[in-house]
């Protein structure tokens, strides 16, 4: 995928691909660490990682004309209560925003970016985010997920982030009225890497499902959240 920021090389949006006409925005954020404030690198790997995600986004069929973007972070960590990389993401966000307007956003997120676009799920633009075995830090909120669709996918054997994290943050974020899915990955660790088609594929069926409305447990086969 081509990176072109959209002006400053700075800002932190960047968009891959932009049709004149976009009826929806994809928005990649990638992973990091949760404490390292040194900037990350031109090629660094927790960007790399979500490049197949991307193109598989980029390929979605059935014409529909979509913004593909991801967060530029400034620091390779979410650094604590900074929340360093849930600020850039809310950062690209309002600038995606200007760039175009009333554009419905669906946020998908690894490790670290999983956490961010959980955090930012409330924005205005946001309909849903979908959280690839995301950090889930105990007390993170959940009110501002209200009605937005929500859906966690982890891979049990994960031994970077907790599983067990990502169910609690989807028990809570339901009670607060968020349209919560989880789905335990049957492979993959933290990486994605073994099963990738399956990961790969299923986050563009969920972020397809997401854009038309369509009900979530669709996509999962039928069965009720959770």
């Amino acid at each position: 995928m081509e990176c072109r920021p959209i002006q400053d090389p700075h800002r932190p949006l960047v968009v891959h691909r932009s049709p004149d006409t976009p009826q929806a925005a994809v928005l990649l954020l990638h992973g990091g660490r949760p404490d390292d404030r040194t900037p990350p690198t031109r090629l660094a790997l927790p960007a790399l990682q979500m490049w197949p995600c991307g193109s598989a986004i980029s390929r979605t069929p059935g014409g529909r004309e979509v913004l593909l973007a991801s967060v530029r972070h400034r620091h390779r960590g979410g650094n604590g209560p900074q929340a360093d990389a849930a600020q850039d993401a809310r950062a690209a966000l309002d600038e995606l925003a200007a760039h175009a307007p009333d554009v419905p956003v669906v946020l998908v997120g690894h490790s670290m970016g999983g956490r961010a676009a959980l955090l930012t799920g409330g924005h205005r633009t946001v309909r849903g985010v979908v959280a690839l075995a995301p950090w889930c830090p105990p007390g993170e909120p959940v009110s501002h997920l209200r009605d937005r669709t929500v859906v966690l996918l982890h891979d049990v054997r994960d031994r970077i982030t907790d599983a067990e994290a990502s169910w609690h943050f989807a028990d809570r974020a339901r009670r607060s009225g968020a349209r919560v899915h989880t789905v335990a990955m049957p492979r993959g660790g933290h990486t994605m890497l073994r099963g990738a088609c399956h990961w790969h594929r299923l986050t563009v069926d969920l972020v397809a499902a997401i854009l038309d409305g369509t009900p979530v447990r669709e996509v999962l086969g039928g069965g009720p959240p959770g």
